[in-house]
């Protein structure tokens, strides 16, 4: 590999809410945590895998049939 091309890679502690993912990311923050003697920074996300509403099934149905009604009325078809 070519030299000092390459990000830095960090360990981080993504927190959304109460659950925390432990990665490596090229994102640091200036809020450290110390876990099992390693120093990872802290990212807060807002959403995440636990709380995404795709993931945890609380995703909206889309009313498709209205929205056909209303194109078919809106552009005078039958």
């Amino acid at each position: 590999m070519k030299e000092k091309i390459h990000p830095n890679y960090y360990p981080v502690v993504f927190v959304d809410g109460e659950h925390e993912v432990i990665s490596m990311s090229t994102v640091k923050s200036g809020k450290t945590r110390e876990i099992e003697g390693v120093t990872h920074y802290v990212i807060e996300t807002a959403i995440s895998s636990y709380t995404h509403p795709f993931w945890t099934g609380q995703t909206r149905m889309l009313d498709t049939a209205g929205r056909v009604e209303r194109f078919n009325r809106r552009y005078n078809r039958g």
